[in-house]
C-alpha cells in the first residue's frame, strides 16, 4: 500500500512539473512545425560597404531539399533565394554584378518568384524590400556544400548548408 501512495505521489509532482507556458510553447510548435523546419536550413549574409558601416547587400538562403543523404532519385539541389541591394546601388539581382554559385557551379535555372508564390509561405526572414528567386543547382553527391554568392562591388559571402544535420559532419565532441 505504501509503494502504490508513494508512486501516486511520485506521479502527481512529476505532472505538475510541466508549466502552462512549456505547454503552450509545444503546442506554438507543433502548429508551426513546416516554418521551423525551414528556419533550420536558412542561412544569411551581408555585404558591406569598403568601411564595413553599411549593409549594401543581404542575401537569405534557405535549401527546400529534404535532408536526406541516401535518395533514390538525384534531385537538384533547390534554395530559395531573398536579396536585398539598397536603393541607390544596382536594384536588380539580375545584372552582370553579382553571381550565386554552388561550390563553384553555376545555376541550372533561376525563377523570380512573385509574392503570393506558394515557395514564400513558412519561410523564415521575408522580407517586403527582398527579390525572391527559385535557384536550381545540379545534384551533388557531397553532405555539405556552399552557396557562393559574390557581388562585383561588394565581394562574395559564403552560406554553409548540409545534407545532414550540421553536427554531425564536426569532428569534435561537444
Amino acid at each position: 500500500m505504501l509503494k502504490v501512495g508513494l508512486t501516486v505521489i511520485i506521479m502527481f509532482l512529476m505532472m505538475g512539473c510541466s508549466s502552462k507556458e512549456e505547454q503552450a510553447l509545444n503546442k506554438y510548435h507543433l502548429q508551426n512545425k513546416a516554418y521551423n523546419k525551414k528556419l533550420q536550413k536558412t542561412e544569411k549574409i551581408q555585404l558591406y560597404t569598403a568601411d564595413e558601416q553599411v549593409t549594401k547587400v543581404l542575401v537569405t538562403a534557405t535549401y527546400l531539399n529534404k535532408q536526406e543523404v541516401k535518395k533514390l532519385q538525384k534531385e537538384d539541389e533547390i534554395f530559395l533565394l531573398g536579396v536585398y541591394i539598397e536603393k541607390s546601388d544596382l536594384e536588380d539581382f539580375d545584372t552582370e554584378a553579382f553571381s550565386v554559385t554552388l561550390d563553384g557551379i553555376q545555376y541550372k535555372s533561376i525563377t523570380a518568384l512573385k509574392t503570393d508564390s506558394p515557395y514564400l509561405k513558412n519561410i523564415s526572414f521575408l522580407t517586403p524590400w527582398s527579390q525572391f528567386y527559385l535557384v536550381r543547382f545540379p545534384y551533388t553527391s557531397k553532405k555539405s556544400f556552399h552557396l557562393i554568392f559574390k557581388s562585383e562591388f561588394y565581394g562574395e559571402g559564403k552560406l554553409h548548408f548540409a545534407k545532414v544535420a550540421k553536427y554531425v559532419l564536426k569532428k569534435k565532441s561537444f
